[in-house]
């Protein structure tokens, strides 16, 4: 019995370096991803504001004579009981009317601060040492949700001289007011009423959706989850908001693997800019790329008649046409060229990005890259 304990103990101690190797080969998940990178539950999404202000204390760069900033300075004096005469036009060079845009984020509850981004609506030059007035913020509903005041912060400058002139620097007509708003009414999710829980993918995929719903069953040992079509996962969840938030905390940090984007060429028409993804790949084909220059250059030549001859000073036409070929070798893609592939032999035959989009377009028609071809 000793001598077997003897023989086996040796093994035990080697056993762990003997299945490092065996364990560096099992599969992990590649490019693994947390759910919540992946999309966003129903319901918990943010709420854009919108508001109408004015914009006090301008130094002389503020709409001038503009009827609607008339309008909202009236309707803010008229606050405090100041009434402005009939028929009396301010010229508010020191005013000018804005739009007030904020996010309103899930869960906002009143009293929080909100970002609020200043945008002058007239003809006004620039916002720089401007104070908005109080302007009630409302949702698509109309109803107010925010109330925004402060003092701008413009990160732009603007210069003009009397002879017309002037120095822009950034957009000076453009601020932002941190925690200038403050929220008056919070907005019902309604996740803790809803039957199930529906996560939707941020990107619609069939693949992604059902691993979503495969992680999901397996990290809580059940079937609760099933994809309802490319984007949306339903999730079956007891009712009640503090259940639910730890579920939704839960299922937020499952990592899964994400499908495969699908093959794309995407094109910059303005830019010249070409984006190929690693999915592309390129059946057997042969690009020959050649590039054509002709040049014509025009030399006119004075012609002076002889001494006494009687003759007139004539202008002769010279024409010189040159024609320059660049001749490019001829590259053979073979069956299931990678990126790698295809950019190394675009760079061999100096192609430029406006010549690559055509090599594209040529592969696509002629079948030999199965992939989207997307122009911008």
């Amino acid at each position: 019995m000793e001598t077997a304990h003897a023989m086996i103990r040796p093994l035990l101690l080697r056993l762990p370096r003997l299945l490092l190797p065996i364990l560096a080969l099992v599969a992990v998940p590649a490019q693994a991803e947390r759910v919540k990178d992946l999309g966003t539950f129903q319901g918990v999404r943010p709420n854009q504001l919108t508001g109408y202000g004015i914009v006090v204390g301008l130094a002389g760069t503020g709409d001038d004579s503009i009827e609607y900033a008339t309008q909202g300075m009236k309707g803010v004096v008229s606050r405090f009981g100041l009434t402005l005469p009939q028929g009396v036009n301010p010229s508010l060079k020191n005013a000018a009317a804005v739009l007030v845009t904020a996010d309103l984020p899930a869960f906002a509850k009143p009293g929080q601060r909100l970002d609020v981004t200043v945008s002058a609506l007239g003809k006004a030059k620039s916002l720089r040492g401007g104070t908005l007035i109080l302007t009630p913020l409302r949702g698509a509903d109309n109803e107010i949700y925010g109330m925004a005041q402060g003092n701008l912060a413009v990160g732009g400058l603007g210069v003009s001289g009397a002879d017309g002139s002037q120095v822009s620097v950034n957009i000076p007509s453009a601020g932002r007011i941190p925690g200038g708003a403050t929220v008056e009414r919070a907005v019902a999710t309604g996740f803790d009423t809803a039957p199930t829980l529906t996560f939707n993918l941020a990107e619609a995929d069939l693949t992604t959706a059902l691993r979503v719903a495969d992680g999901v069953n397996h990290a809580f040992g059940d079937r609760r989850a099933r994809a309802m079509d490319a984007v949306s996962i339903a999730i079956d969840a007891a009712p009640g908001a503090e259940d639910r938030i730890m579920m939704m905390g839960m299922i937020e940090n499952i990592e899964i693997s994400p499908a495969d984007a699908p093959a794309k060429v995407i094109v910059n028409a303005r830019t010249g800019t070409v984006v190929i993804n690693g999915a592309v790949k390129i059946h057997p084909a042969a690009v020959a790329h050649g590039k054509l220059t002709v040049s014509v250059n025009e030399s006119p030549r004075i012609s002076q008649p002889a001494p006494f001859s009687q003759g007139q000073t004539a202008v002769e036409q010279s024409t010189s046409i040159s024609i320059d070929e660049q001749k490019k070798p001829m590259v053979n893609f073979k069956g299931g060229a990678s990126l790698a592939d295809i950019v190394k032999a675009v760079n061999a035959i100096g192609a430029s990005p406006a010549d690559m989009v055509a090599i594209l377009e040529a592969l696509k028609q002629a079948g030999a890259m199965k992939a989207e071809l997307v122009v911008l």
